[in-house]
């Protein structure tokens, strides 16, 4: 039996337009979830390295191992503790996003010259200050550099999550659907509407960078100039 269907139908696109705009928003929502969550633990972590440099091996080493267990593993493990419920979606998005995340982070603090925080604290800073007004603002470049790693390895992730249950939705859900069925049109639409969203995501976090950072910027274009 051959299947006359066109590799693109578009009347079934028309026809799933609603359908297409929730699976994506739950896929957003995922990604979204877990990486704010992981950006805010790796934070803490980070500004823990910079109290004690002792702590970045231990904590990079954890995250690391982390990273190394299959996504796919990891999700199944948690099903028997957590049931098909959002948190079996996001604990192990966000822990994967930890090790890039601490680097980046930590690296980002990494380059604001010594110099530059003797000054601060010649001027009377307190600590807090200093990260807030100083060290902040110059490690931001690295951070959204690490922001955007993640991002875009988080949105690929959730492709993996519907290999465990339809519950969560997403858009792996129609490549998982089309396979399933020999539609070639639902994992096309997964497919590329995935890669869309990283794309989306990475372009909006560059775009916020610049809006952070208009010396950068300025600097660049006077080098240009």
């Amino acid at each position: 039996m051959t299947d006359d269907r066109p590799l693109i139908d578009w009347t079934w696109i028309v026809e799933h337009l609603d359908d297409i705009w929730f699976r994506t928003g739950q896929h957003l929502s995922l990604a979204l979830i877990s990486v704010v969550a992981g950006f805010a633990i790796s934070f803490a972590l980070a500004l823990l390295v910079l109290r004690d440099r002792r702590a970045y091996g231990p904590i990079t080493g954890a995250a690391g191992v982390l990273y190394t267990i299959p996504s796919l593993a990891l999700f199944a493990a948690l099903v028997p503790i957590t049931g098909l419920s959002t948190l079996t979606a996001v604990i192990p998005l966000t822990l994967y996003t930890l090790l890039i995340l601490v680097r980046n982070i930590v690296a980002g603090f990494d380059t604001v010259p010594p110099d530059v925080r003797e000054a601060a604290d010649a001027m009377g800073m307190t600590r807090l200050e200093r990260l807030r007004r100083i060290e902040l603002p110059l490690a931001i470049p690295l951070i959204v550099a690490g922001l955007r790693l993640a991002t875009v390895s988080t949105i690929g992730l959730v492709m993996v999550v519907t290999l465990i249950g339809n519950n969560f939705g997403g858009l792996g859900l129609f490549i998982k659907e089309g396979i399933q069925a020999f539609f070639a049109t639902k994992v096309y639409v997964g497919a590329l509407l995935s890669v869309g969203l990283a794309v989306l995501a990475d372009v909006v976090l560059v775009r916020v960078e610049r809006g952070l950072t208009p010396w950068a910027r300025a600097r660049a274009d006077r080098a240009v100039g």
